[in-house]
């Protein structure tokens, strides 16, 4: 901006605030008189309410007074004289006080001393009338008092009558009076503020006319012209900083260029012969090497080992032109191995000048963590390895006990009571039909056990419940052959009425796994009641053994993997991983255990 458009703004600024100082004073000068005369004409009208009440209190006062002087003037009792007396004269003394304010002003009232023309001409008229019924109630008061002149109290009392009415009509007019001057000064006041306020909208609009819009014309010529000169400037110191910018920041991106290089990269330039012209600050640190007292080459600084030197100069010797990528060990000078990801690219400085930038990674330590990887990834493969094993002989070795239970079963219990019955069929003699009929009855019954002996091995093999009606009727089959088989109470329920067919491995799982936890409950926990449910949803059947034995800690069972118990708990997950299920194991040592399966439907 020049810097006569300075002065030039600078001018317009002070000549802009001498007009909206004016225009400033001007309203505040009219705001500040039309409150003063607002103010004064209602200081005037404050004691207009109290002046109509005081003055239509004195008719009530008239009427009272003129009520207690008839009660006075029938009444004889002594006793009640006296204190309807004290009351009217009470009553005077008031009605005395209020017309004395009322006509000539009253300071502590804040009744004014100056009427109008016409209320001192009511009061004058009204006045021998008030002065008459004063006297007359005087006089019928005291002569109440003595107790004298009869005849004359009658006369007063007629008197007070006669210029009741009259005081009335009179008060009347000077009440209807003041409530006339009290309009007339609302309704002056009313045109007062109606006045100001045009006069205020007058100089208000004055101004908008004569200093507010030429001020606005002058300021936005002003605005205009100081906008012009900034962007002129703007534009100058644009450019300026601009140059300048560009200028710092291509120092900036030399410096910070420089800087990476030297250390954030492992680089290094190298002639084709091997010598170092250049290493990075950090690559002299991993190194240990000083390039200021060695000369030596790339491959005699990065290690002291010469089979790692030579494999390093054959690559340098052969990819100098075409350039090389790859991931080398090497063995540093404080015999440290080390894994560089080395990237080598041939650089052409001038005209048959060349050299090679080399950048190198350090690896080593995603090198260490892939070796430890792959340890622990063979570890993992081995325990899972050994632990099948564990779980296939434990699987060969469960079944051989099975099948010598079954066998044992069948010829303890099955075979010799066949045994019997052949012994008993040979023994029957015919001619005796007495014995013969106790040993045909001893037939039947053996015949029944050997029956139910059968049916019971059958059952352990493969419940017919379960090829025949699904889950749910070999689970309660399940348990009500258990709890009359071992005298505990053993329960089932079917809390969402299942009645779905799954495919039939599903249920030999489900109905095995059961029937392991539940043997479980019985032979380790020593449980007497046993909780069998079974709930499900759209896609996920439930069921949940809850039992009230012993209890165990999870935590410690599972970490003793070759136990009977630990090993129990690896077959429920291996089996139901068969079926794409979960289970969950919840127990309280010395509360109980609850087994959770969750198998997708």
């Amino acid at each position: 901006m020049t810097e006569s458009a300075l002065a030039s703004a600078n001018i317009s600024f002070k000549n802009l605030r001498r007009l909206y100082i004016f225009a400033l004073l001007t309203i505040a000068i009219t705001v500040l008189v039309s409150q003063l005369v607002i103010q004064y004409n209602l200081t005037s009208q404050l004691s207009d309410s109290k002046i109509i009440n005081i003055s239509g209190k004195q008719r009530m006062l008239s009427q009272k007074l003129t009520k207690e002087i008839l009660i006075l003037n029938f009444i004889s009792d002594a006793k009640n004289n006296k204190k309807e007396i004290d009351q009217a004269i009470e009553i005077i003394k008031l009605w005395k006080f209020n017309h004395n304010a009322l006509e000539n002003g009253n300071d502590s009232l804040g009744f004014p001393k100056i009427k109008s023309q016409k209320l001192s001409d009511l009061f004058k008229a009204i006045k021998p009338n008030f002065n008459t019924i004063v006297k007359a109630a005087t006089v019928f008061l005291h002569n109440k008092k003595l107790g004298i002149q009869e005849k004359e109290n009658q006369k007063l009392v007629e008197i007070i009558l006669k210029n009741q009415g009259v005081f009335l009509e009179k008060m009347n007019e000077i009440v209807g009076q003041y409530d006339t001057e009290a309009l007339e000064k609302v309704t002056l006041q009313s045109k007062t503020e109606y006045a100001i306020l045009g006069f205020t909208l007058l100089v208000l609009l004055l101004e908008f006319i004569f200093i507010f819009k030429p001020t606005n014309k002058k300021v936005e010529q002003l605005i205009s012209k100081l906008l012009s000169s900034e962007k002129k400037a703007l534009k100058l110191a644009h450019d300026t900083e601009v140059i300048s910018e560009a200028k710092e920041n291509s120092v900036k991106e030399l410096k910070s260029l420089n800087y990476a290089m030297e250390n954030t990269l492992l680089y290094c330039r190298v002639a084709p012969n091997g010598s170092i012209i250049h290493i990075g600050e950090k690559f002299s640190k991993l190194l240990q090497y000083n390039p200021f007292l060695s000369d030596k080459t790339f491959a005699q600084a990065l290690t002291p080992i010469e089979k790692e030197q030579n494999f390093l100069n054959q690559i340098i010797l052969e990819k100098q032109r075409i350039g090389w990528q790859g991931e080398i060990n090497i063995t540093t000078r404080n015999e440290q191995s080390i894994w560089l990801d080395l990237a080598m690219v041939p650089v052409t400085i001038k005209k048959d000048e060349s050299e090679l930038l080399i950048i190198c990674f350090d690896i080593t330590e995603r090198k260490k963590a892939e070796q430890e990887i792959e340890r622990l990834n063979n570890e993992n493969f081995n325990d899972k390895v050994n632990q099948q094993k564990i779980i296939s002989s434990k699987i060969i070795e469960n079944q051989e006990n099975e099948q010598n239970r079954i066998a044992k079963e069948i010829h303890d219990g099955i075979g010799q009571m066949l045994t019997g019955l052949k012994f008993s069929l040979e023994s029957i003699n015919l001619e005796d039909k007495e014995k013969s009929v106790q040993k045909i009855e001893y037939l039947k019954k053996l015949s029944l056990d050997i029956i139910k002996g059968v049916r019971t091995a059958t059952f352990n093999l493969m419940p017919p419940e379960l090829s025949d009606h699904g889950i749910v009727s070999s689970l309660t089959k399940l348990t009500q052959e258990l709890s009359k088989l071992t005298g505990k109470e053993i329960l089932f329920y079917n809390k969402t009425d299942f009645d779905q067919r799954l495919d039939s491995l599903v249920e030999i799982n489900i109905y095995r796994l059961t029937q392991e936890a539940i043997n479980n409950a019985l032979k380790y926990a020593n449980s007497s009641h046993i909780i069998v449910q079974l709930s499900h949803s759209a896609t996920l059947l439930s069921i949940i053994i809850d039992d009230n034995g012993k209890g165990f800690d999870i935590a410690s069972v599972e970490k003793k993997r070759n136990s009977e118990s630990g090993m129990g708990l690896l077959f429920m997950k291996e089996r139901i991983q068969y079926i794409n299920g979960r289970v969950f194991f919840s127990s309280v040592p010395n509360e109980g255990t609850r087994i959770t399966f969750n198998i997708p439907i």
